[in-house]
């Protein structure tokens, strides 16, 4: 018996949380039709579909917005017009607009952390908050433990080059380098910097992190490789503690996952609404 269109979205969206292929999901939550309410369309990576939103119009737009879904892991709701153009809620009245949410269903994306030191450990913390799975890589037993990590879901102690040679790194891997020292911190760099991972980011002075990569230029690693490392690591928000600089990381790796602009959000929200300067709000002086 074959499968419902129904039930073959919910096994691939299955199959993906569980490590297979990623599956973005358009759910009509509101709209002028009632019954095309709660009507799903499935797009797989390589653009097939599984069922439909009712309107070829909607089906093709989501198709086409797909990419760009999958780059961004989004997870929002979308506003189309009768005629599946873009819009907004403001730009089209209540009720008149379909409004479309979007899911990518993936596995959790890996935080890789090299380093089980102060900031290691907050920034593990601090991604599982934000549902990362969280691998530590550490060369000393008493750092890379379960007791330290019970967040962690995966914890690996040994010599960082003999540990991060084979190690799998993939396009949903973020990987952090917060080692104790400048040797360890090249070794592991000399690993990730080339690879697969969505995001490499490395702590360290501007000239220590600068002097270590050109070292490895030297050697013969890429400079596009080396000009993808995150270095100095993480947003500019005045960070001093552990804590508030594993903030800053993974405020960052968010930002490179998500594609925000880092800016505070009423600036990105009248940016985004074409607000000229003259016309912003200012104090009033009274």
């Amino acid at each position: 018996m074959s499968q419902t269109p129904t039930s073959r979205i919910l096994a691939e969206i299955t199959a993906a949380l569980e490590g297979g292929p990623p599956v973005l999901v358009a759910t009509i939550i509101a709209g002028p039709e009632a019954p095309l309410v709660g009507g799903k369309l499935l797009v797989r990576s390589d653009g097939s579909i599984v069922g439909g939103l009712g309107h070829a119009f909607l089906d093709g737009a989501i198709t086409a917005d797909a990419p760009d879904a999958f780059r961004r892991h989004a997870v929002e709701t979308l506003y189309f017009d009768s005629e599946g153009k873009r819009t907004s809620r403001r730009e089209v009245g209540e009720g008149e607009s379909y409004q479309v949410m979007l899911e990518v269903h993936e596995r959790p994306a890996t935080l890789l952390i090299i380093g089980g030191g102060h900031i290691g450990k907050a920034l593990a913390t601090v991604g599982n908050l934000c549902g990362f799975s969280v691998e530590i890589i550490d060369d000393r037993p008493e750092y890379a433990n379960a007791e330290r990590f019970r967040e962690a879901d995966r914890i690996t102690c040994g010599r960082f080059d003999e540990v991060l040679d084979g190690y799998a790194i993939d396009p949903n891997t973020y990987v952090v380098c917060v080692t104790r020292g400048h040797k360890h911190d090249e070794t592991s760099l000399r690993l990730v910097a080339a690879s697969a991972a969505a995001y490499v980011g490395m702590i360290g002075s501007k000239r220590r992190v600068g002097a270590v990569l050109q070292h490895l230029i030297d050697d013969g690693l890429d400079p596009e490789a080396a000009g993808r490392v995150h270095t100095p690591i993480g947003l500019d928000i005045g960070a001093e503690t552990p804590e508030e600089i594993a903030v800053a990381i993974m405020a960052e790796i968010i930002q490179a996952r998500r594609g925000g602009t880092a800016l505070p959000m009423r600036e990105a929200i009248r940016r985004r609404r074409g607000v000229a300067p003259s016309e912003r709000e200012t104090p009033n002086p009274s």
